[in-house]
């Protein structure tokens, strides 16, 4: 059964087929769940990650998981929000998208996502987490791969506002709302 599961949690220590990092566009660390990642993961993935000569913002591309629980990482550089002229919701959307896209590809069942673009790029968090949740559950009702999507909020604030849009979207796919 499909599902998507929101809960306050460490995006590194989630047993999942693929994790999304948040990346930035070099895909060579940087702050954040990004710098958390590549911490975690060991320096193998910054090596092969300086192999994939960056990625677009809204694109996605695919590492091994190195030392982390997870198979696979998705980096995905999502958009600074610049006051939402310049095609930001669009790109958000494209960040889950072609991650989720990739996971399938990949044969992932499992996948989590951290919140892309609300820390040090300023999407506001009510549009992000609508944008992400729309995307998700749009995404698992046609997909045959993937079963589990998981948000992992890094702070109940985030948490909160995944809840919110969960409740103020007409979901397809069960959510589950977990401490």
């Amino acid at each position: 059964m499909k599902q998507i599961r929101i809960l306050l949690a460490d995006i590194t220590k989630i047993k999942v087929d693929a994790i999304v990092n948040a990346a930035n566009t070099s895909l060579l660390g940087g702050g954040g769940v990004d710098g958390a990642i590549h911490r975690a993961a060991g320096p193998e993935l910054l090596k092969e990650c300086t192999a994939l000569g960056g990625c677009e913002t809204g694109q996605a591309k695919i590492t091994k998981g190195y030392n982390l629980p997870a198979s696979y990482v998705i980096h995905t550089p999502g958009p600074v929000w610049r006051g939402g002229s310049r095609n930001e919701e669009a790109l958000l959307e494209g960040s889950y998208l072609n991650s989720l896209k990739l996971a399938e590809e990949y044969g992932c069942k499992t996948v989590a996502f951290p919140s892309i673009s609300t820390g040090i790029y300023h999407f506001p968090l009510d549009k992000a987490s609508t944008i992400a949740l729309r995307t998700i559950d749009g995404f698992l009702q046609n997909s045959s791969i993937i079963e589990v999507v998981t948000v992992a909020c890094f702070d109940e604030h985030t948490k909160q506002a995944y809840e919110q849009a969960a409740q103020s979207l007409n979901m397809h796919v069960p959510v589950e709302i977990t401490d």
